[in-house]
């Protein structure tokens, strides 16, 4: 099965040559990734990768990755964060359907990451609540926005120290 994902790395500041990171990825498997170089000190790797799981994938792939390029930073893995509107294009909704559905289920609809003007939510999320409502779309996207969560959410939780985060769940923040 194929399984398309989005890998994005912060890199050292002795890692600036464009021709040598445009070719480092596929010299270590990355064959299979696009390579974008868009933001200064960051490399960007769209996979579109052959494998049973989208877990076994994005997990080979982070892999390769880090073979090719050991002291960059994975800042984060996608689909994940994602608005109203790109849900909608995802599951052919128009974005004002999009909105009525979460408007009209704000007891069941996932609350957001982010609340505000522009609010954004994990994608397996609202992909799970409009599954058990029989919304139809490629049953791939929901397993690698799974997965693709997960590895977000175990790189923010790394972040925070261990002292922090025993201070967090005694006083259940979440």
């Amino acid at each position: 099965m194929e399984f398309e994902f989005k890998l994005t790395y912060k890199l050292p500041a002795d890692q600036a040559d464009a021709d040598w990171l445009m070719t480092r990825p596929a010299e270590q498997g990355c064959t299979d990734a696009l390579v974008g170089l868009g933001v200064a000190g960051q490399i960007g790797l769209e996979f579109v990768r052959e494998a049973s799981t989208a877990e076994e994938a994005i997990l080979s792939a982070l892999e390769d990755v880090k073979r090719a390029l050991p002291h960059a930073k994975l800042i984060e893995a996608a689909p994940d964060f994602v608005g109203l509107t790109d849900v909608a294009e995802l599951v052919g909704l128009s974005r004002q359907n999009m909105r009525k559905l979460w408007l009209n289920n704000e007891d069941a609809f996932p609350p957001p990451v982010h609340a505000g003007a522009s609010s954004v939510w994990h994608l397996a999320q609202v992909l799970q609540f409009l599954n058990e409502r029989q919304y139809s779309f490629a049953q791939q996207v929901l397993e690698v926005a799974r997965v693709t969560m997960k590895l977000n959410i175990a790189r923010q939780t790394s972040m925070v120290g261990d002292g922090e985060l025993e201070t967090i769940q005694r006083h259940r923040v979440f």
